[in-house]
């Protein structure tokens, strides 16, 4: 199960090197991975400190420090 959160986290850390900031709605569609994987990835990037989470109204977006 780890092995797999980290490749899960790599694969998010791609796609926001690539396209910038995201919301969750927009991570969870372009990664392709459930609600609970995509939660386990932003966890394992945040505790890293490699990512940054911004509440917009709603909205929360990520983007890479």
């Amino acid at each position: 199960m780890i092995e797999r959160i980290g490749t899960n986290a790599g694969k998010v850390w791609t796609l926001l090197d690539g396209a910038g900031t995201q919301s969750v709605k927009e991570l969870k569609r372009s990664s392709k991975l459930t609600d609970k994987e995509l939660y386990a990835a932003l966890g394992w990037l945040a505790r890293e400190g490699k990512i940054s989470l911004v509440e917009e109204g709603k909205e929360l977006f990520v983007s890479l420090i």
